[in-house]
């Protein structure tokens, strides 16, 4: 589904508001007190990114010029980005490794899509994607991200499709926010939370069906397309950095 008009949002101008979601959800984890409604919104409101990057993974991954290019680009930023992602997310002054990166679970959903388009064999590409999807396991974003990517895929020439597509996202998030929040919470306030993390989702979705143009920025393209890849590592160096000096 890539209609253009002449109005609504570009590609680009979406990227920017998913990077500062993503930051806000960010601040939320390094510089707020858990527990607090402004923490709770600034985590609830970053779930827009995820949602995002994998709808725009897949469109990439379609009109790229060169899919070995795009693959290298995301692994080397990757591990670039893997020192500060632990050093932001890190528990009090220590520094260790606290699973791999959302870049690494972009390479992983990227090989997802690289193994639909090249293995053949129905039962060894199935096993494939599989095990990529479990490899995210061990990534930010586990499972979810690679399961989304997967549904964009078969549903972004579609808009229907891809509305049902971005409205199970949302469910599938709820099930894993809630799981995850049963830990901390009681029954019910565990799925209130969930059910208001999943509106980053939602919003995600309405933002790709109902305002996005199909088209990219008509200024400035290669310093957007270098700005969204070295934002990552840079943001989480900074945050990484005041979690161990200012807070």
């Amino acid at each position: 589904m890539k209609t253009e008009t002449t109005y609504g949002l570009n590609r680009d101008v979406i990227k920017y508001i998913a990077m500062l979601t993503m930051l806000l959800n960010h601040i939320s984890h390094v510089c707020l007190e858990s527990g607090t409604f402004l923490a709770a919104l600034f985590e609830d409101v970053g779930y827009f990114t995820a949602p995002v990057m994998c709808w725009f993974l897949v469109e990439g991954y379609q009109y790229t010029r060169s899919k070995k290019n795009y693959a290298v680009r995301l692994f080397l930023f990757a591990v670039l980005s893997e020192i500060p992602f632990c050093l932001a997310f890190s528990y009090g002054d220590g520094f260790y490794f606290v699973g791999l990166n959302m870049l690494f679970t972009l390479f992983f959903c990227f090989l997802i899509l690289a193994a639909q388009e090249k293995i053949k064999n129905l039962f060894l590409r199935i096993l494939v994607q599989i095990l990529l999807v479990l490899v995210t396991s061990i990534c930010d974003w586990p499972i979810m991200a690679a399961i989304y990517t997967i549904m964009f895929s078969h549903a972004c020439q579609s808009k229907k499709k891809a509305a049902v597509s971005f409205g199970a996202a949302a469910l599938i998030f709820v099930f894993f926010l809630y799981q995850n929040n049963l830990f901390l919470y009681s029954e019910a306030e565990a799925a209130l939370r969930a059910i208001c993390g999943s509106l980053g989702v939602v919003a995600a979705g309405v933002t790709v069906l109902c305002f996005y143009n199909g088209k990219r920025a008509e200024y400035g393209r290669t310093f957007s397309k270098w700005f969204f890849y070295l934002f990552y590592p840079v943001h989480l160096l900074i945050l990484g950095l005041l979690r161990i000096f200012v807070f």
